[in-house]
């Protein structure tokens, strides 16, 4: 095993729970760089000594450069099930951003229309309905400021491209370390600062509620609010204080 296997968070016979390294991609992509489902995929084959191909079901993802949690289905059960709680927003996903600037609003919705240029891979908000375009919500909470930054919780409420950089790019307050959607702000080599850091859902064949939980390293910037990203949740994975 040459690569480096990412941190375990959960496994059983249904699910396989890491934290995705940043700067991997989830799946291969033209780069032709190692990706987290090949390394995961040679683990477990490695791990026990399975012949032949092993599966491994990809039901979500991350952008390249965002780290965090990840749930991977080890059976095409798992995998289905899964989609289907991802299709009824029954599987939720939680992030830790830091953002360029103070927002004037310390809770609210995000509500933009979407539209991905998949030649540039870059994804714009546009004024309204059209053709292509794609509805966005997220709901946040403003967690702390510091240093002109702010460390933000987010909860997705629907799963578009690159929704969380854009949305608040839209807004004026772009990610830190943002090298697309934020390049006033960012300065080359930054890591931008998004993490997933909650993943909520249903085991898919015992269904009982499953909570996995993930922080960012404390780097800059976010060891400007160690203590505020390690004390956000209560014991059953929710935030202390609802965000709306």
């Amino acid at each position: 095993m040459t690569e480096v296997i990412p941190k375990l968070i959960y496994e059983d016979n249904h699910l396989l729970v890491v934290e995705k390294p940043v700067n991997i991609p989830s799946q291969a992509d033209e780069s032709n760089d190692p990706d987290l489902l090949s390394i995961l995929k040679s683990d477990l084959k490695y791990r026990y000594q399975k012949p032949g191909q092993v599966y491994l079901g990809l039901v979500h993802r991350l952008d390249r450069p965002v780290g965090g949690v990840m749930v991977f289905a080890k059976t095409s059960k798992a995998a289905a099930r899964l989609s289907a709680q991802i299709r009824e927003n029954i599987f939720k996903k939680s992030y830790l951003a830091v953002l360029n600037g103070r927002l004037e609003r310390p809770r609210g919705t995000l509500r933009h229309f979407l539209l991905k240029d998949s030649y540039a891979n870059k994804v714009s908000a546009v004024s309204g309905p059209q053709t292509g375009a794609k509805e966005a919500f997220l709901d946040y909470k403003v967690v702390s400021e510091s240093e002109g930054l702010s460390l933000v919780h987010i909860d997705l409420q629907t799963g578009r491209s690159h929704q969380i950089r854009v949305q608040f790019a839209a807004i004026g307050h772009p990610l830190y370390g943002d090298q697309k959607y934020g390049v006033l702000y960012s300065r080359p080599g930054q890591q931008i600062a998004l993490w997933s850091t909650l993943i909520r859902c249903l085991h898919p064949t015992k269904n009982e509620p499953m909570i996995f939980e993930d922080f960012p390293p404390q780097v800059y910037p976010w060891n400007l609010f160690k203590k505020e990203s390690s004390q956000l949740f209560g014991s059953d994975g929710m935030l202390d204080e609802p965000l709306i």
